[in-house]
């Protein structure tokens, strides 16, 4: 059996960030499990720019971001596994995984980092009617194809789903010569981030349809045809509103879910709403020293916030290899309300946490010219007006570790959204 201080389970932005920050707080034997062929994750295949703004200060695209989290961990002298398949993580912290050199290995770990991002919603999640015909992809798998492997999925494309990488698929077909003939998005705004709206969709014409849905598939061996019908406010199409298009491709891009299969074999308590771990402020799940950042904690709408708090993981993560367990400390629930989905953490130690510690959460609606309320239990503490909020975009708060000290019987914490 191997034995490592520190095992992180993927080789994606999250890991390699939490593997720097672990390096320099002092942990030298860490272990990166990737099953893919190289470190990079998802990034490799976003080859668009935007990323990076926040960490690095300028303009990059996907693989660069990444190549420059993985020359981090190659100058520390970090160990990783390529093609490496984690079986099963159990609660006592082993590891079991699989490749085609070691066959089947256990790894002892003293902490664990879960950090396997996230996956597309399947057509079966979605329950669209018609045959399974070819010509329907997850805009992910499109992206992977086009970007990656050099193959054009189709020449006319109808998409569903407004999420920020079926934007950028819009975008990216169409500057591959393929006609993109429509965007349907089943709610009454759009999943994606404001820029992508403009720059994917707006930039090159290509029109958004609101509380839209794909209502029927034709086509038997290739797909042939999409039809797409208004939705009511009870998301069932409206009869009479249904408008076809012809065409060789449909595109999914309908929501991101979080890859916990190997976090609930462990024993981790998920969210329901996020679908991910359930964590304190220093990013811990309620097993002790298993953490968990990036998007297989929530999905994330920047790069850069995963790199942040996958560094906030990685440190954490090394204060227990190197102290154990956290002392019990006073723990107060942070409670989402009215509009406010979720919040990571979701609940904090104010004695133990850092200085100043960032809430991050999305809304459940599109709000205009409204405000975000924390209150310290029925105490309004800080109201920021907000001119436009929407659930594709994350909303942070930030919590004093100071302000708190005043509050040392405090109960609970509440955010929620507010007239101004």
């Amino acid at each position: 059996m191997m034995q490592y201080d520190l095992v992180i389970v993927g080789g994606g932005p999250a890991g390699l960030a939490a593997a720097v920050a672990a390096k320099d707080h002092g942990v030298d034997s860490i272990l990166i499990i990737e099953r893919d062929k190289e470190l990079g994750g998802i990034l490799n295949q976003c080859i668009h720019n935007g990323f990076g703004l926040h960490t690095f200060k300028e303009e990059l695209t996907g693989p660069e971001y990444a190549s420059r989290f993985i020359d981090q961990v190659l100058e520390r002298g970090i160990e990783y596994k390529l093609n490496t398949m984690v079986m099963d993580i159990s609660a006592d912290k082993t590891v079991v995984a699989m490749n085609r050199e070691d066959g089947m290995i256990e790894i002892k770990a003293k902490a664990i980092i879960l950090a396997m991002g996230c996956r597309e919603r399947s057509r079966g999640a979605l329950n669209i009617p018609g045959y399974r015909p070819a010509g329907i992809y997850s805009a992910g798998t499109a992206q992977r194809l086009v970007n990656m492997e050099g193959y054009m999925p189709g020449k006319e494309v109808v998409i569903l789903g407004s999420g920020d990488i079926g934007l950028i698929m819009a975008r990216r077909m169409t500057l591959e010569g393929a006609k993109v003939k429509v965007v349907a998005e089943l709610m009454p705004y759009s999943g994606g981030l404001k820029r992508n709206i403009v720059q994917c969709l707006d930039d090159f014409d290509i029109p958004l349809k609101l509380s839209h849905t794909v209502v029927d598939i034709e086509g038997k061996n290739r797909v042939e045809a999409v039809t797409i019908a208004e939705v009511g406010p009870d998301r069932k199409p409206i009869p009479g509103t249904e408008i076809r298009y012809t065409c060789d491709t449909l595109l999914l891009s309908c929501g991101l879910i979080p890859e916990n299969e190997l976090s609930k074999s462990a024993g981790v308590a998920l969210n329901p709403i996020t679908s991910g771990p359930i964590v304190g402020d220093n990013l811990e799940t309620n097993i002790d020293g298993i953490f968990a950042c990036g998007n297989v904690l929530h999905v994330h709408d920047l790069v850069d916030y995963v790199s942040q708090e996958a560094t906030t993981a990685g440190k954490n993560a090394a204060l227990y290899v190197q102290n154990g367990a956290a002392a019990d400390a006073k723990t107060v629930e942070i409670v989402p309300e009215g509009g406010v989905r979720y919040t990571v953490p979701k609940f904090i130690r104010p004695t133990e946490m850092e200085d100043n510690l960032t809430v991050r959460f999305r809304v459940g609606d599109v709000y205009k010219n409204m405000a975000i309320a924390t209150y310290y239990d029925d105490e309004l503490i800080n109201k920021r007006k907000r001119p436009v909020m929407a659930p594709g975009e994350m909303e942070q708060v930030i919590l004093s570790k100071k302000k708190l000290a005043e509050y040392p019987d405090l109960t609970k914490i509440t955010i929620r959204i507010e007239e101004v």
